[in-house]
Parts: structure tokens; C-alpha cells; sequence
């Protein structure tokens, strides 16, 4: 499967908003962006989006609804990959480092013993 375009900065933030939505007419992506452009703007841009394959889109009645073509979790999964190879090499250990060393509340215990089981999970499966 071909890799996707990279999107510009209005198309990430339409992406963000129809993925915070999880579905979206273009006036409430267009509500929901600050500093938002022209609603005709939005929806030429939502059009290139569904060309690209990042949307889809159904129509009901007059009104055209937009959805993500890929799931959020998938989604979440490759953004953070793309953060992770950017601002820390690729490495695991310096963006968890970062975002502990960031946090304003600490680690609740719940967390912490749910970081242990991942990383138990990941050793057991040669992760």
C-alpha cells in the first residue's frame, strides 16, 4: 500500500477537528477550527482530503458528512510514530523520558503498574 501525502498545515488541522468530531459537516469543521477559513475554503479543502483517501464522505439529505478513512487509534499510532522518528530519533526511552519529566501530576500508581505490564508483554512477545 502507497504512503499517503503528507498533509499541510490547514489540511492537519481539518483532519484533527473531523477526527475530535468523529464525523463532521463542513460547518462544524469550520466552527470547531480557530481561526478557521472561508467555509467554501474548508470545503475544497475536505474535497482534496477525500481525494487524497484521508476522507470519506456520505451525503444526508442536503448535507454532506465527512468521516476519517482510518480509525483514531491507527491513526494515533502513526501520528505518534512520526513524533517519536522526528523530535526523538526513534527512540521509545527519550519520548517516554520527556513526556514523565513534562507532566505537571505525577504517575498514579495505576499507571505505573500498567507501564510494567506493557513493557513485560513487549519483552515476552520478542517486542
Amino acid at each position: 500500500m502507497s504512503k499517503k501525502p503528507e498533509l499541510s498545515r490547514r489540511e492537519r488541522q481539518i483532519m484533527d477537528a473531523v477526527f475530535a468530531l468523529g464525523k463532521a459537516t463542513v460547518n462544524q469543521v469550520v466552527e470547531s477550527i480557530s481561526d478557521a477559513p472561508t467555509t467554501m475554503a474548508v470545503r475544497r479543502m475536505m474535497h482534496i482530503l477525500e481525494e487524497k483517501g484521508h476522507l470519506k464522505r456520505r451525503e444526508d439529505g442536503r448535507e454532506v458528512i465527512y468521516a476519517p478513512c482510518q480509525t483514531k487509534v491507527k491513526a494515533g499510532r502513526s501520528a505518534f510514530q512520526g513524533v517519536l522518528e522526528t523530535f526523538f530519533g526513534g527512540s521509545l526511552e527519550e519520548a517516554l523520558a520527556a513526556h514523565l519529566h513534562s507532566r505537571n501530576e505525577s504517575v498514579s500508581e495505576n499507571e505505573r503498574e500498567r507501564l510494567i505490564e506493557l513493557i513485560k508483554q513487549a519483552k515476552q512477545e520478542g517486542r
